[in-house]
């Protein structure tokens, strides 16, 4: 019996601590300007870790139509480009939540393929889901300070056995969070430029 594959690593992983919901957005507002059309994002976090507000401000660095809430209900959201935004021109930001879908195939079936080249698409829940679907990606953990210990790649997941468990993601109060950036593939070869400089030096740890 072979050995299972090792588990993939990615090219680097930057660890920020946050104190507001105002520095996600923030965050979220500078990584969205350094985005590009075919760009893959996988979002994770808990409850009220901020996954639909770091998503407000990949809209608003994107330059796309305002409005951005939790895709919960739909599974999927267009957000289109302005031409009078902050990047007339540039790419729709797709939004989706994975968190009924239990599998690659029924991510398959909601035909991201059709969107993928001209927009970014933001996937929560997405982790072992999505993967397929570019040779590269951007994973990003949100972790609420309370009950956390040493976060890791899926930490914050579902959980098997509590499918009552529904993640509207509406309640962002200011208390401080652990936010996790790794990229995977050519990509996300290097870090993107943000960090200490949007978050005040509220940079933790990197590498």
């Amino acid at each position: 019996m072979s050995a299972p594959a090792a588990a993939e690593a990615p090219n680097w992983e930057l660890t920020l601590k946050v104190t507001t919901a105002d520095q996600t957005h923030a965050l979220g507002a500078a990584l969205g300007a350094e985005l590009e059309r075919g760009d893959l994002l996988v979002l994770t976090g808990e409850l009220g870790a901020g996954k639909t507000t770091l998503t407000q401000g990949l809209g608003e660095g994107l330059g796309v139509r305002a409005g951005v809430i939790s895709p919960t209900f739909v599974l999927v959201r267009i957000h289109p480009n302005l031409p009078d935004g902050s990047r007339p021109g540039g790419p729709d930001l797709v939004h989706v939540d994975a968190y009924r879908l239990g599998s690659a195939s029924e991510i398959d079936d909601i035909d991201l393929e059709n969107t993928m080249d001209s927009s970014v698409t933001v996937v929560e829940w997405g982790r072992g889901r999505v993967e397929h679907l570019s040779e590269s990606r951007l994973e990003v953990d949100l972790h609420r300070a309370v009950g956390l210990e040493a976060p890791g790649p899926g930490a914050g997941e579902p959980q098997p056995g509590h499918p009552e468990t529904l993640d509207f993601d509406t309640d962002d109060n200011d208390e401080p969070r652990t936010i996790v950036l790794r990229g995977f593939g050519p990509r996300w070869s290097a870090r993107p430029a943000l960090g200490g400089a949007i978050l005040g030096g509220a940079i933790e740890g990197n590498r």
